[in-house]
Order: C-alpha cells, then structure tokens, then sequence
C-alpha cells in the first residue's frame, strides 16, 4: 500500500528535459464476465501496447521504451481473480521505478505518459479510506483494532475485572446498594480508562477516525468521557455484545459508519463551499478564483468531481497555472506550456502543500 509520504514523493517528481518522461500505469479489475477474468489482462496488454507503438515511432526515448514493455510484460500476467487495483509509477532516465497495491479506486485501467506522474485517482484515497480504529468496549473490557486500506489487525486488548463482594445485601439492604455504587464506580473508571487510551493516541495522531461499538446501555456513560480531541475523529457508534464480536462484524460495522460520514461530509463540504463563495467569505467556485486562492496559499480543500477536466497553462519558469491561455506569464512573464488538464499540475501542487 502506499504511504502518504511516497505519494508526496510522488507528487514533488517532475521531469527535467524532453529526455525524461513519467509514466503512470493504473491497472483496476472490473467485474468479470467469465471466469477466466482474462479480459482485466488483454484491455491492460492491449493499452500498453498501444501507447508503446505510438511513442517508439515518435520518440528515442530508450528508457521510457523499456518502462513501457516492461508494464507490457507485467500486463500480459494481469488476470485470474484479481483483488486489488494496482498503480506503476516509472521514469527509466531517472532509474525510478515504483508498484503499489491499491484499493479500488474510482479509475479505470489507464496509462499515462506526461512531465509528472498523473496522481488524479490517487486524490481522495486517503479521505476516503482514512486510518481508522475500532474501539469494542464493554463494562470490563476493551478491544481495539485499525483498519487502513481494507487491512484489518488487532492492536491492544485489556480488562478491568470487577471486584467479587458477598451474596449479602445487609442490614435492610444497605450492603446491596453500596455494593451496586461500587461496581458502577469501578465501570466508570474503566471507561475513563478506555478514554485516556483514546486521547493519547489522538495526540501521537495514531488514527484519523474512530467507530466505537458498546452495548447502547453503556454508551451514555462512556462517551462522557470521552476527550473532545477524540470526538472530533468520532464517525459514530454501533450497538454490540462483545464477546461474541468477530473481527470481520467489527469491520462490517465500521464500514457502514465510515460510508455514511464521509458522504454527510462531503455534502457538508460542498454547502459551505458554495455558501462561502456567495457571500465573499470562505469560498471561491471557478476554475481562476480557485487557482489564484490556491497560490495565495488560502485553500484548505479542493472539491471538484471525479470527472472534472480544464485547459490551463503553467509557467516554465514560476509555475503559476491559469485558465486563460495566455502565451506569457502574468506573474513573471516567461513563457507558458498548455495543459490538456488541469488536474495534472493542480492535483500534485495539493499534495505537496497538504490541501485536502
């Protein structure tokens, strides 16, 4: 899987002189129609080997040719069940060659050969599939496991046993009582356990989103506990008894939660985008406007669909993009290159500087 610092990497790769040439390979397995699921292998073979014809009658380039017959190599052994999507970042002048399994991505299976490598598909991987703990608790116990990028492990188990008292309740019952307070006192020392284990790892930022599971008696108790530097990472919470929790119930749960957040997020997202931008405060719509809030360093998020794509042009010498064709830079005036989209000096440039 990859890291978010390999595709900053990524994202700071750009090429140097005609010589050199990125090419990005995204390989994704659709839903088969046979069992043999070849057709995944032959359209990759067939896109490779189209893209490796066109660039040997057009291009010396060597090394890109190499790159490329070996991505043809690579996709000639692409079929069988295939689980996961597969990305291939290459630039032979530059003796870089990288492969990363990935989760589905809202891509299908393309190549790409450009200045930089195209990381378009890779934008939101990381917002849609944040780090995320699962925290099974009950009165005595607490479970907790990640899940990042569809991988599930266990990460920390322990128990808080409740002490043992006498079958006596005592004078007109007075023990009884006192013994219930006990027991309740030493379950909201066990929650507030659970919460300090949550807070300090919100502070060494070990998961980017939590989904707790506990039995809805108890919820009430346990979530005043809870630290607000973990409630704001809170997706929500399931019902659940769990002794008899399985990881795979645990993972089924979670998934569900963290579908519905991130698409009540999203739509949050794009609300307070359009608001912002009519009334002049924390928003701008339009390609110019973005761009400009964009190299002012005032951008925090860049929504756009998957489908988006825009001319544009991108200084050689400061890198200013924008979305008149202008021949000269406005900026520093040296001259400008065209872009066939946008997105492949937008998407890198968001990375680098940590916009979502």
């Amino acid at each position: 899987m990859i890291s978010r610092e390999e595709l900053r990497q990524l994202a700071c790769f750009e090429c140097r002189d005609d010589n050199e040439l990125a090419i990005s390979f995204y390989f994704h397995p659709g839903v088969p129609q046979d069992k043999s699921h070849r057709e995944e292998g032959i359209l990759a073979k067939d896109l490779v080997g189209k893209t490796l014809r066109e660039l040997r009658l057009h291009t010396r380039n060597r090394q890109a040719v190499d790159d490329l017959e070996k991505i043809l190599r690579m996709a000639e052994e692409l079929h069988g069940n295939q689980a996961r999507a597969k990305a291939i970042f290459a630039c032979g002048a530059r003796n870089l060659w990288q492969e990363f399994d990935l989760p589905p991505v809202a891509s299908p299976t393309k190549l790409f050969v450009n200045r930089r490598f195209h990381l378009r598909p890779l934008a939101a991987v990381f917002s849609e599939h944040p780090r995320l703990w699962v925290a099974l608790v009950d009165r005595q116990s607490a479970r907790f496991l990640e899940i990042q990028f569809e991988q599930l492990r266990e990460l920390n188990t322990f128990t808080s046993p409740l002490s043992r008292h006498g079958r006596s309740d005592g004078y007109a019952g007075y023990n009884a009582g006192h013994a219930e307070r006990h027991v309740e006192d030493e379950v909201r020392r066990h929650f507030r356990n659970v919460a300090e284990f949550l807070k300090a790892a919100a502070e060494r930022r070990q998961f980017e989103a939590l989904v707790i599971g506990c039995q809805d008696v108890n919820w009430p108790v346990l979530e005043q506990q809870l630290h607000p530097y973990v409630v704001k990472r809170l997706l929500g919470h399931f019902s659940a008894e769990i002794g008899g929790m399985t990881q795979e119930m645990a993972l089924s749960q979670a998934r569900s939660i963290v579908s519905d957040a991130l698409q009540q997020h999203h739509q949050t997202l794009v609300r307070e985008a359009i608001e912002g931008a009519r009334s002049k405060g924390r928003g701008v719509t339009g390609l110019r406007r973005v761009l400009r809030a964009a190299e002012l360093g005032e951008v925090e998020c860049i929504i756009m669909t998957p489908e988006y794509s825009a001319r544009a042009v991108e200084c050689t010498n400061c890198g200013h993009l924008d979305s008149h064709t202008v021949p000269y830079s406005p900026a520093c005036g040296r001259k400008t290159r065209e872009l066939s989209d946008v997105c492949e000096a937008l998407v890198p440039t968001a990375i680098r500087n940590n916009i979502r």
